[in-house]
């Protein structure tokens, strides 16, 4: 990959000595979390755009939806290729090729002159992520190989990602605003660079498997199954649910899930051996990241609509109002990464799980038309507890997993999470789409998520282990 080479991120054939940084410093820390805040500002700074986006643009509820769910479609589904890549090819390797993906696709985001080219920038700006995100974790897995560290490591992880996740609708606020919705994008011009500077000077060069192989077919399915499941779910807004493209989407993203699960079981180099995905604490950390990011990212994008839509809100406005959700995040991300030396990862999830619950549980109760200060506590505890169960459900995947699969551990993670998101933000669509009006949907919406949630808390009392999962280590 010359990018990653160029910009001094390249692997050798062996792993070579550590940079300067210390094993304990945070330098390593702030390198990748760089990366990671760039993707997921990304995710949360649209959302309060693409309402004036869409009418700038021209583009319809559908296209709207496109242009958030095109970028975690493509990220979703190449989570795991870029995963195996990392555990192949180097992880540092990888991750430097995504930003420079992600950087330059985020220029062509900034510059698109129309609704379809923006959605195709959109398009490589999630493959960009796809190579970012597995790598960012299986980079502090590398960086801090002792468990209370990388506990603390995976909780500033989650708290860099709340960071982004507040910062994203009032700076897209902001941006659109006053100098227009294409400073959206361009924001990400100088933390890419940064980003590449940190990473090349303090993040050690990681151990290569060459000997691993990709399994294209398996990859193909994968990004076959979330790129159906994810245009069934929009169309139906359009065309309604009993629609035949609706459903026959539906039923081939089950056939594609199958067709993964049988390659996986007669290949002879898996991308993702059937044996990890049978270990409790792995494949059920990953439906639980599922569930949340289901529930929270429907919230907020179902909620930037409403506010804009039905009461009229500015996109700064929006922002300011979706600010109790998303702040939460990077207090309970911090405070979780604390408690769970001493508490053991399964109460701080489960605890999550249940207030995420009644937060929107809160939200869908408060009637068809509530006073704003009605939805501030539903909105926090809502965030607080999505973020409070991160950090577990993180620690219990990627400790369920050998150092030699961190990588497809990591994307196995990130892959279900972004499905969730992708779900949660088509299924919301449609649900504003299809009902009497904005309100109800919104509350449909809602309603659904706190089922979600509660179906996480539960999943997670019988998965989630109470201490830290030994794994292949």
């Amino acid at each position: 990959m010359p990018f990653a080479e160029s910009a001094g991120c390249g692997e050798p054939g062996a792993p070579g000595p550590a940079p300067a940084a210390a094993p304990r410093s945070t330098a390593p820390l702030l390198a990748v979390c760089a990366g990671y805040f760039m993707v997921i500002l990304d995710v949360t700074i649209i959302n309060v755009a693409v309402p004036v986006v869409g009418r700038q643009l021209h583009a319809s509820l559908t296209g709207i939806q496109w242009i958030t769910d095109g970028y975690t479609m493509v990220f979703a589904g190449f989570l795991m290729t870029g995963g195996a890549l990392g555990d192949r090819l180097g992880n540092r390797r990888v991750f430097c090729a995504g930003v420079g993906v992600f950087t330059v696709a985020s220029a062509a985001c900034a510059f698109a002159p129309g609704a379809p080219s923006l959605v195709a920038a959109r398009l490589l700006e999630g493959l960009g992520a796809a190579l970012i995100v597995p790598g960012s974790l299986a980079l502090l897995q590398e960086a801090y190989p002792v468990p209370a560290a990388r506990s603390r490591a995976f909780g500033l992880w989650g708290s860099m990602a709340g960071i982004a996740a507040s910062a994203g609708p009032l700076l897209g606020g902001l941006l659109v605003s006053t100098v227009g919705w294409r400073w959206v994008f361009l924001i990400n011009l100088p933390v890419g660079v940064v980003c590449l500077m940190l990473t090349s000077r303090f993040v050690a060069p990681s151990p290569r498997h060459p000997g691993r192989a990709l399994d294209w077919p398996a990859q193909c399915a994968v990004v076959a199954a979330v790129a159906l499941l994810t245009a069934a779910l929009n169309e139906a807004g359009r065309r309604g649910w009993s629609d035949p493209a609706v459903l026959a989407g539906l039923a081939l993203a089950v056939l594609a899930v199958a067709a993964f699960a049988v390659r996986e079981r007669l290949a002879r180099s898996p991308a993702l051996p059937l044996g990890l995905l049978r270990s409790r604490a792995m494949s059920g950390g990953a439906v639980v990241g599922l569930l949340f990011n289901f529930g929270f990212y429907g919230m907020v994008f179902t909620a930037s609509l409403y506010f804009q839509h039905q009461r009229g809100f500015s996109a700064l406005r929006t922002g300011l109002a979706l600010f109790p959700a998303v702040a939460m995040t990077m207090f309970a991300s911090v405070l979780s990464g604390r408690l769970t030396r001493r508490t053991g990862d399964r109460p701080l999830v489960v605890s999550g799980m249940l207030l995420g619950a009644l937060g929107l549980a809160g939200w869908a109760a408060a009637g068809p038309d509530p006073a704003y200060p009605l939805l501030v506590a539903p909105m926090m505890a809502t965030g607080f507890g999505t973020s409070f169960a991160l950090t577990g459900s993180t620690a219990t995947v990627m400790g369920a997993a050998p150092p030699a699969y961190a990588g497809a551990a990591s994307a196995l993670f990130n892959t279900t999470r972004q499905i969730g998101s992708a779900t949660g933000v088509a299924l919301g669509g449609s649900l504003l789409a299809t009902g009497t009006d904005y309100g109800t949907g919104l509350r449909t919406s809602m309603a659904v998520g706190a089922l979600a949630y509660l179906s996480a808390a539960a999943l997670a009392w019988r998965c989630v282990p109470a201490r830290a999962v030994p794994g292949g280590r």
